[in-house]
């Protein structure tokens, strides 16, 4: 690509897009930006980017701009089937995204990792292993910083594990990871995605790319993954808590990977099947790359988890305060919820992703959850699947301060209070991230009043 002659509209100045115009200014190209909801963040970095030679595009123009610019780099936040990409798709220009930019460029090994829950952990946890083997490894795309910025990072012996969301596949077509993680599909984003059949298509789209000197590690147990298996061209690898596969099961305690023990699950810091799973995928990772095994299972039993996620804040006056705002979807709730021991009060709302809840709350009568606290634009639609599957122990309320403050409350010494939302946090919060952090100082506040 000959950036001198290209002119690049960049739609979406978040951190995806300000490293994709950043990358771009930096080869020559003529860049402009757009965004239709200018904050105190995308205000800056477009003035940054302005005086570095970009050109800031206001609504009114954004026609011409599409007509002017020959590649939308569209940001992952933005769905393909609004407006602005529908013009370019029209006039038959190209619709990249970060990723996308990122893989042209990629000199490293990817280890790609998609699915629906556990990708964060999954990326973390690989880029540990591969760092405790000795390799240098970045963890990147939807976790730390864009791939994009990491390019440069990354020469051809090092490792780019690579976090990829299904917004971001929307828009990836280049990338050809050695080896591409699918931990599990379940019901998400259909707000976005409008129903299953698309979801499980964008999922499969991480194997397209793959040869047969590539692989792809699939989640035996999951039947929508396992069954990817039969439109790659990879060769498949699996894992598996249930099953003696042809890559890492778990058998009487332990991970093993094609008969070689690894690991005992009792070992790990980190506790929950759905954290067995995500060392699985890694386990299987690792053999395929041959790495020590003795490194491999110091790293996984070492790994201490990721913020966000089933994150322990504190005890305040006998009540535990767990964050998963990380917990953005059904699938991810319900395994929270498993992994409690003690009766809960669980933090549920925000905005809705087209889910029907039903299936949520019949799953919490069989956890320890006693209470829920319904919160948020999403309150209503949660309150009816509360009632039509019973479950009456339930207080609602608007915003989620409130919420925060009432499960003070409503817990009792000895009991734990969890957000684990259900939900996207764009009602209220930027992202999940602003959302524990939120929630966090919350419960600060409610330690020192103590």
């Amino acid at each position: 690509m000959y950036f001198g002659k290209q002119k690049f509209l960049v739609a979406g100045i978040s951190k995806s897009g300000e490293c994709c115009a950043r990358f771009l200014l930096e080869r020559g190209a003529e860049v402009y930006l757009y965004d239709d909801v200018l904050s105190e963040a995308v205000s800056a970095a477009c003035l940054k980017l302005e005086q570095l030679g970009a050109h800031l595009v206001s609504p009114e123009e954004c026609e011409s701009a599409s007509i002017e610019c020959d590649i939308l780099v569209l940001s992952p936040g933005i769905p393909i089937d609004t407006a602005l990409p529908i013009s370019f798709r029209k006039q038959g220009k190209p619709i990249i995204g970060e990723e996308e930019l990122g893989a042209l460029f990629l000199r490293a090994t990817a280890v790609a990792v998609t699915g629906t829950n556990g990708k964060t952990t999954t990326v973390s946890m690989m880029d540990e292993v591969l760092k405790a083997a000795g390799k240098k490894s970045i963890a990147c795309g939807n976790i730390g910083n864009p791939l994009i910025k990491e390019v440069e990072n990354l020469n051809f012996n090092d490792f780019a594990v690579i976090e990829v969301s299904s917004f971001q596949l929307e828009t990836l077509s280049s990338l050809r990871p050695h080896i591409a993680i699918i931990t599990n599909v379940t019901e998400d984003h259909l707000n976005r995605h409008y129903n299953m059949e698309n979801y499980i298509f964008l999922k499969s789209k991480i194997l397209r790319n793959l040869r047969e000197s590539e692989y792809a590690v699939l989640n035996y147990d999951d039947p929508i993954v396992r069954n990817f298996a039969n439109n790659t061209k990879a060769q498949v690898v699996y894992f598996s808590m249930l099953s003696h596969v042809n890559g890492a099961y778990f058998d009487g305690g332990s991970l093993y990977f094609n008969g070689e023990k690894y690991l005992d699950t009792s070992d790990m810091t980190v506790s929950g099947t759905h954290n067995v799973y995500n060392a699985l995928a890694c386990v299987a990772a690792a053999g395929i790359l041959g790495l020590d095994k003795q490194a491999v299972a110091h790293a996984l039993c070492a790994f201490k988890g990721i913020r966000h996620r089933i994150e322990k804040i504190r005890t305040v006056n006998g009540v535990t305060y767990i964050d998963d705002s990380k917990g953005t979807n059904i699938d991810a709730t319900i395994k929270a919820a498993r992994t409690l021991k003690e009766p809960a009060v669980i933090l549920l709302g925000g905005k809705d992703k087209g889910y029907d809840y039903s299936s949520l709350f019949t799953a919490l009568t069989q956890t320890t959850v006693i209470h829920a606290i319904i919160y948020g634009e999403n309150r209503f639609k949660l309150l009816n699947a509360a009632i039509k599957c019973g479950f009456m122990s339930v207080s609602m309320c608007s915003d989620f301060t409130t919420a925060v403050r009432l499960a003070r409350y409503v817990a009792k010494s000895g009991q734990t209070v969890l957000l684990s939302p259900a939900s996207s946090s764009f009602d209220s919060f930027s992202n999940y991230e602003e959302r524990g952090d939120a929630f966090r100082k919350l419960v600060e506040e409610i330690h020192e009043e103590t």
